[in-house]
């Protein structure tokens, strides 16, 4: 099978859900399907090196896309991708990040991993969201075939899009388990992060409205001081904004750490020491860190929305993520109920070895497989 694998959103040195959805799916196909014929669609500052790291035997063709301009992705999405399709005679074109070319005679598959656009207009611009809604909504009716990564996200899409549910394939994430090296030490984390040998709960979050996380530093000023453990925040935008005048406000200073953006090997070591993970989401389409903390052992309290549920099952300590005092409540929870913690990391262990990179794979080849034979008039098992 000859796929493209619409890659032009991908920024250098950019991280988030989507991005990793591609660097590990992408891999993924290639050891599931060694004969997969592949060609990725990259922006102009998507380095040749990139695209060799993802697969080594991709064919690359690179469009006048300028990473992370959005006039210039746009065109390159409704325009320029389009033709550059029609003149590689694919048998099937994957879009990995919510958008698609609105036309072509190529079979489409798209994977939606949210709809947050609707829910939260305030993340972007009121151009960028009409321009969003539209390209969405319009990709999604016209493609092929739709993959969600979890029942949570195909549920929106059938309720806000109007998309049958037999269009939409349901595959969720898997989960990368190779660990960075080298990583530091415990006692080089604590270090260099000024965490002494405090207890530490760990947020990985990007620092935008539906993650909750200036509900999580309020929850943090509930606890009283003798019982707190160190509140550290990793993510894009968590350094910088809202989250540090309100931890000086509330006299946290010494009780949170607000580190930005981190290398893996730095994340990696932070897990390590976590006496648990708080993730404090009003809306997910997947989750991620979820499923990597339970995967080392770190137990986890989450809000109790439907996208967490199915990833976390009976392995999370749930919590309403509107309600600070009940986050604080489950935060003292992980850091003071030995019984609790045990259970947790028990069942957390045992969830996160249902998921992986492979058969997320797998899952997603049988998916162009059921868009290449619905475009040849068959029937799609």
């Amino acid at each position: 099978m000859r796929v493209g694998l619409d890659l032009l959103f991908l920024v250098p040195g950019h991280t988030g859900g989507r991005e990793t959805y591609a660097r590990e799916l992408v891999p993924a196909l290639r050891a599931a399907a060694p004969d997969l014929a592949v060609t990725a669609f990259v922006n102009r500052d998507t380095t040749d090196a990139v695209v060799r790291e993802l697969d080594p035997s991709a064919a690359i063709v690179r469009l006048p896309v300028r990473a992370g301009n959005r006039a210039s992705w746009a065109l390159g999405q409704v325009v320029l991708l389009p033709a550059a399709v029609a003149r590689t005679g694919l048998d099937v074109l994957h879009s990995l990040a919510n958008f698609a070319p609105l036309h072509g005679a190529t079979p489409r598959v798209l994977t939606v991993h949210d709809l947050l656009f609707r829910r939260y207009p305030q993340l972007d611009s009121r151009i960028f969201n009409r321009g969003t809604e539209e390209l969405v909504s319009a990709a999604a009716r016209r493609a092929r075939r739709l993959i969600t990564v979890s029942a949570a996200t195909r549920d929106d899409v059938v309720h806000e899009l109007g998309i049958p549910g037999a269009r939409i394939d349901v595959i969720p994430n898997g989960l990368g388990i190779s660990r960075p090296a080298p990583v530091p030490s415990a006692a080089e984390a604590r270090r260099r992060h000024a965490l002494d040998e405090r207890r530490v709960l760990l947020t990985i979050a990007t620092d935008l409205p539906h993650k909750n996380l200036a509900a999580l530093v309020r929850a943090q000023a509930l606890i009283p001081e003798t019982q707190r453990a160190v509140l550290v925040l990793v993510g894009q935008g968590t350094e910088r904004g809202e989250l540090p005048e309100l931890a000086r406000e509330l006299g946290l200073r010494g009780d949170v750490r607000l580190l930005g953006p981190q290398p893996p090997e730095e994340l990696e070591a932070l897990y390590g020491l976590a006496a648990g993970l708080v993730l404090p989401s009003l809306a997910e389409g997947f989750g991620l860190p979820v499923l990597e903390a339970m995967a080392r052992d770190v137990p986890v309290a989450c809000s109790d929305i439907a996208a967490l549920r199915e990833v976390a099952g009976d392995g999370a300590l749930y919590f309403d993520p509107g309600d600070p005092a009940g986050v604080a409540a489950a935060m003292q929870r992980l850091l003071g109920d030995t019984g609790l913690v045990a259970g947790l990391r028990a069942r957390g262990r045992e969830r996160a070895r249902a998921f992986s990179w492979s058969a997320t794979a797998q899952a997603t080849l049988r998916t162009y497989e059921r868009a290449l034979d619905e475009s040849r008039g068959r029937a799609s098992p």
